[in-house]
């Protein structure tokens, strides 16, 4: 990836932007497709839309071409602030509760953000039956170095969300560690595939789409008005998986999915065959690395929202691989994130008016 790219991809990861909160990395996401796609929207439910129109020599009808990432990521919200201005809070998403113990908070006001710490009773003054227990998000507090609910309630308030506070930090071999990479990096994948389509425009439109509140869509999200609105000939779908590269991970139950293996493609009920087959020719020919991933049920991924939306959407999840994932410090190798961008690329090189997406087609 070039300088440019990885410079985009910092900002977008620092950006705080948990459920129901994504505008901060939403508008630096649109601000950057403005910068090639033909056309950059956004809609009522928060969804953002570029789109590529298709070459010279384009058929007609031309077919639609769908590249999603979701952009939300995982955070807590203020539930409560009581008279000596602590905050409390629940959790945005599914989170390790062991995480929360001793991380900085970025809480989004009115304005900006506000800096807070987690905290919790010293383990010298635990019981000693109580050191050993997981604290849930209700044994935690948020303190903002409030001394009153009123000196607090003039930087925060009930219903501001945050997130963890962390920095972007690039590791050995080209791997780069942050939170939000759950999927900040979908969002970012979809749009660098889109950049590098406008050198060689294919024959469709092809709209990289950045959805929003995936972590808590138990009703599809951001997904599924976004392919309804699109109504795509063809979907993929861009997330994360998890690394089983790692100590104590049973590839037998989980797969072998590794940093640096390149992108991983589902096989499973969701993922329609044909697309499937597409993703694995596109990436044989041009020598891209990867890995095959059952998904036997459900995916937990927009693909779940997007596969059956309206009449039903030829769709294929794809992911890069992540380790320790759901946490301030989530990691990625950027490889796998540029083999994944040059995948989806060459997979739209390859769509025309006589792909057949009909498990018993032609």
């Amino acid at each position: 990836m070039s300088p440019d790219s990885v410079s985009f991809l910092r900002a977008l990861l620092s950006a705080p932007g948990p459920s129901g909160f994504e505008e901060d990395p939403a508008r630096i996401w649109r601000a950057e497709a403005q910068r090639f796609a033909d056309e950059v929207r956004t809609d009522v439910s928060g969804n953002s839309y570029a789109t590529l129109r298709a070459g010279h020599g384009a058929p007609v009808p031309t077919p639609r071409i769908m590249l999603t990432g979701h952009i939300d990521e995982i955070g807590l919200m203020v539930v409560h602030i009581d008279d000596d201005g602590y905050a409390y809070f629940d959790t945005i998403g599914g989170w390790d509760h062991q995480v929360f113990v001793g991380q900085r908070v970025l809480l989004l006001n009115r304005v900006g953000t506000v800096l807070g710490v987690i905290g919790k009773q010293p383990i010298h003054l635990l019981q000693r039956e109580d050191r050993e227990k997981v604290l849930k998000p209700s044994d935690l507090w948020i303190d903002i170095g409030a001394r009153t609910k009123a000196e607090a309630l003039e930087r925060i308030r009930v219903g501001d969300a945050g997130v963890l506070a962390s920095s972007v930090e690039e590791f050995p071999n080209g791997r780069l560690v942050s939170r939000s990479i759950d999927n900040r990096i979908g969002a970012f994948v979809a749009l660098e595939a889109l950049r590098l389509l406008g050198a060689k425009r294919p024959k469709a439109d092809v709209t990289a789409v950045a959805t929003v509140q995936e972590e808590i869509a138990f009703t599809g999200g951001g997904a599924r008005p976004s392919a309804t609105v699109l109504d795509p000939t063809v979907a993929i779908v861009i997330d994360v998986t998890h690394a089983t590269d790692c100590p104590g991970l049973e590839k037998k139950r989980h797969g072998d999915v590794r940093l640096g293996g390149g992108p991983v493609i589902a096989r499973g009920s969701v993922a329609n065959p044909r697309v499937f087959d597409l993703l694995v020719a596109a990436a044989e020919a041009d020598g891209i690395p990867y890995s095959i991933q059952a998904a036997p049920k459900d995916t937990r991924t927009d693909a779940d929202a997007i596969f059956n939306a309206h009449r039903g959407v030829p769709t294929a999840l794809v992911s890069v691989p992540n380790r320790y994932m759901h946490s301030p410090n989530e990691m990625v190798e950027l490889t796998d994130v540029a083999y994944t961008a040059a995948l989806l690329a060459a997979f739209c090189g390859r769509i025309s008016t006589t792909s057949d997406f009909s498990p018993r087609g032609g």
